[in-house]
């Protein structure tokens, strides 16, 4: 059967494949269409295959918020280099992956993979692995969440932070004119201060426990502060440890738009300005690649490879 350049051209636009690679899958299916779109895709699976254990560290974080303004998905999805990452069709990926969330709520990502992918014949995983054979790189669906309820959101350099902060509010603080920008700040505060508990008093017993020790550590192994008494040695601790809540906890960190306030009397100033009720209940940040492992590159080895070839 024979086929024309408009069907190689058919062929792209259905599967996002090069030219050439429909060229020749429309050559081995003998011009049957649905049977070149076939062979891609088993192209692509094994394609995926081969790729799966190249490190995928770079990419986005994406945030994606329901029409009707009450829920948002964060979500993390990793590629081999920055070039990809600023592809408009690996975001546009993204932004598709971000959608199906809001439409069908996945428990998990094992649910998100079987999802179907917005309006194609393609599972999310399947998807996926198509964008790795049409791309030529490793990719990953690393996390995501859902948010529901009071919000604001905040992405940071194009997709290398995002943060969703949530807060509980009455309608007499969310309705003044000022909540937005109010709330915008609080997201912009987790972007660029890194923050690990929303207050002193979440801090999990285990984690003060660790960092006590380690404080007691560090000064049984300074001579000057090993021979003191334990008592003295305790309050040092108190006071080391106010530092810490400071450093990792929001509302106890100083509020980066005016460092006379903490986050939390900047939120209890906020609260008496539009006379209604304001909680800061949680927040989600991503940090793109936080935690991978990255590619590492040793250019005096590379080039001693080439000159010894």
């Amino acid at each position: 059967m024979a086929f024309t350049a408009k069907d190689v051209a058919d062929l792209r636009a259905k599967t996002g494949v090069g030219m050439m690679e429909c060229k020749k899958a429309l050559a081995e299916a003998n011009g049957d269409f649905e049977e070149a779109v076939k062979i891609l895709r088993e192209k692509g699976l094994s394609v995926a295959a081969k790729k799966a254990d190249r490190i995928a560290a770079e990419g986005i974080v994406d945030i994606l918020v329901s029409d009707d303004g009450n829920t948002a998905a964060i979500i993390e999805v990793n590629a081999e280099t920055d070039f990809v990452a600023k592809n408009e069709t690996f975001r546009t990926f993204v932004q598709g992956v971000l959608k199906t969330i809001l439409n069908t709520r996945p428990a998990d990502m094992a649910a998100l993979l079987a999802e179907k992918y917005l309006d194609t014949d393609f599972t999310v995983e399947g998807k996926l692995k198509d964008m790795i054979f049409t791309i030529g790189e490793n990719m990953n669906i690393r996390r995501f969440q859902i948010v529901d309820g009071t919000f604001s959101t905040y992405i940071h350099g194009k997709g290398t932070t995002g943060v969703i902060v949530t807060f509980d509010a009455d309608e007499k603080a969310k309705s003044h004119e000022g909540f937005a920008e109010f709330a915008k700040n609080i997201a912009l505060q987790i972007a660029a201060m890194p923050v690990l508990y929303l207050s002193k008093e979440t801090v999990p017993e285990k984690d003060l426990e660790e960092e006590k020790e380690i404080l007691r550590a560090q000064m049984n192994n300074d001579e000057s502060l090993a021979k003191k008494p334990e008592a003295i040695k305790e309050k040092m601790i108190a006071g080391r440890i106010t530092k810490f809540y400071e450093k990792n906890c929001l509302l106890e960190q100083s509020y980066v738009k005016d460092d006379e306030l903490t986050v939390g009397q900047y939120v209890a100033k906020c609260e008496k300005e539009f006379g209604g009720k304001i909680t800061v209940t949680g927040f989600i940040c991503y940090e793109k690649g936080e935690g991978l492992q990255k590619k590492e590159e040793d250019f005096a080895a590379e080039i001693e490879k080439m000159v010894n070839k």
